[in-house]
């Protein structure tokens, strides 16, 4: 099987794959497979070509709905805390 370029590791194809398998294992495979996307790939076409390759057939597993919360996250990015969020004097 040729390598793909989105999922080079077959992280998230097999998550499909798995039976019974629930949001919090899916969050740990998302964020493997995010980590994993090498330097300079689009994450956010990624997570949108992966959608149109699996939402179709399996609409509501819970990788779908882990992968289309992280597309919404990419847009909206959160604040940051600690001390780059405080005033400097």
């Amino acid at each position: 099987m040729p390598r793909d370029p989105i999922d080079s590791k077959g992280l998230i194809r097999e998550a499909y794959r798995i039976e019974g398998i629930g949001a919090p294992e899916c969050r740990s495979i998302f964020l493997d497979w995010a980590l994993s996307l090498p330097e300079g790939q689009d994450q956010t076409g990624a997570m949108r070509a992966l959608l149109e390759r699996y939402r179709p057939e399996q609409p509501d597993h819970p990788m779908t709905r882990v992968l289309e919360e992280g597309l919404q996250s990419t847009g909206h990015p959160r604040r940051r805390g600690g001390w780059r969020s405080r005033p400097r004097n």
